[in-house]
């Protein structure tokens, strides 16, 4: 008399499945964006920083081409400013708008996009300007860290069309290039 079940070969095979497929993670394995990895490093300095305000990311290198492993670190390159937000707010840094003359950071260093176990190493210094600064409706203006300003700027200045290639800005109606 055969047993329900079906045979101890099968069975096997089943629980052996079964038992790799817990194992496994899924296919769709929480990976961060490059994007998303640069931002957890930004609320990361925020966290470590002793510095009065938070820093919000200003400008994001191009990724790097990588393997696609998200436990493989990469290089990241990326500006964040001073927000007008303190430290102790509990608001998100991207709900904070850019203190005017706020210091700029350069970060360097490398992140994994593993949304587990991820981490990141960056370091950040500061930045001496002039900064070109995007505007509401649509002008650049040049901005100077405080230490550098010695009378108040006259007028917001449009960003010159040479170098709307190296800076990605979009170009600005008429007016002339500044020198």
């Amino acid at each position: 008399m055969e047993t329900q079940g079906g045979s101890p070969s099968l069975r096997r095979w089943s629980l052996l499945l079964l038992l790799l497929g817990l194992a496994m993670p899924p296919a769709t394995a929480q990976a961060l964006t490059y994007r998303e990895a640069v931002l957890r490093a930004v609320d990361g300095f925020n966290q470590q920083s002793s510095e009065a305000s938070l820093y919000r990311l200003l400008e994001l290198d191009q990724q790097p081409h990588g393997d696609g492993n998200p436990n493989i670190p990469q290089p990241v390159s990326f500006t964040v400013k001073e927000t007008v937000c303190p430290r102790s707010t509990q608001q998100p840094t991207e709900q904070c708008d850019f203190k005017e003359k706020g210091l700029v950071k350069q970060c360097v260093g490398t992140v994994t996009l593993d949304q587990v176990d991820g981490y990141f190493d960056i370091s950040c210094e500061e930045v001496s300007g002039p900064f070109w600064v995007a505007g509401s409706d649509g002008t650049w203006r040049m901005e100077l860290p405080m230490e550098q300003l010695t009378t108040a700027p006259s007028r917001a200045e449009k960003a010159p069309s040479t170098l709307s290639s190296s800076l990605n800005l979009r170009p600005t109606g008429t007016g002339s290039a500044i020198p």
